[in-house]
């Protein structure tokens, strides 16, 4: 069995070659569509680059399973699972808006024990490994020290078919914190909170694969991941809050309001 310091060098590594694809393939035609609702968009650059990661994962991991946005699952049977988003924030890469990534999660037995996240138009490399704290291009990283959702940037993501179910949050985070952001890719927000440039992320919706790096990255980096309304987080499960952890109880309370509001309206419309 290989050390943990193997699946984080790999995620790494593989991370970085796969962003270099996408900055060579994002000078030329990308072939884009949409894959369901509206704004959740893939193009050849996002198969190209999970061509690519499977490629190297199966190359230097055989046997372990593999699960992509773009191809699904591939079986195993060492226990290992690679999670993988070739290119997450695909419509801001389509649109040449600096904001998206390539993450890379590493699990054994169920557990996520190392994760990267690389951003190829900053050229800055996130990473973690359970137990090992996490970095920003080598170097060690933290969360934020705001102890009052008044004094904190948070940040969230929702696609525009998404907005009835997530306005009401967006409101009312915009009138109780200092400020709020929508960039377009849940990894790389993720690891913004990681590195303290955000003081919480939350979000609806999302995949495994948007998350499975970035909450270890977070979560190594000293901060709290929760589900949204402060309950145990679980991959993949509809919904993520993460944290500086200082902030955390009181998010989960602004927010708890917010799904209030969002719910009375949808049975004002309804009725």
């Amino acid at each position: 069995m290989q050390t943990l310091a193997d699946p984080l060098r790999t995620a790494v590594e593989t991370a970085r070659e796969a962003g270099a694809l996408l900055r060579r393939l994002g000078t030329g035609p990308l072939d884009a569509r949409e894959k369901g609702a509206r704004g959740d968009l893939v193009t050849a650059a996002d198969r190209a680059s999970e061509r690519l990661i499977v490629e190297r994962l199966q190359a230097a991991f055989p046997g372990s399973a593999i699960l992509g946005e773009e191809d699904g699952e591939r079986a195993g049977d060492t226990g290992e699972r690679w999670i993988v988003d070739p290119l997450d924030g695909t419509t801001n890469y389509l649109h040449g808006y600096p904001l998206y990534c390539v993450s890379i999660a590493y699990e054994r037995d169920g557990d996520v024990l190392a994760g990267a996240i690389y951003a190829p138009a900053l050229d800055a490399t996130f990473a973690g490994a359970r137990g090992r704290g996490a970095t920003c291009d080598g170097k060690p990283i933290a969360v934020s020290q705001p102890e009052a959702v008044a004094d904190a940037m948070v940040c969230t993501g929702f696609k525009p078919a998404d907005y009835d179910r997530n306005g009401e949050h967006f409101a009312h985070l915009s009138r109780v914190a200092q400020a709020v952001r929508r960039d377009g890719s849940a990894a790389l927000d993720l690891a913004f909170v990681a590195n303290g440039t955000f003081d919480a992320f939350w979000e609806f919706d999302l995949k495994i694969w948007d998350v499975a790096a970035g909450a270890l990255i977070v979560r190594e980096a000293g901060g709290t991941v929760s589900a949204i309304d402060g309950s145990v987080y679980a991959p993949g499960a509809g919904s993520i809050l993460a944290t500086n952890g200082r902030v955390h109880t009181e998010m989960c309370a602004e927010l708890a309001i917010a799904s209030g509001a969002a719910r009375l309206r949808a049975e004002i419309l309804g009725s």
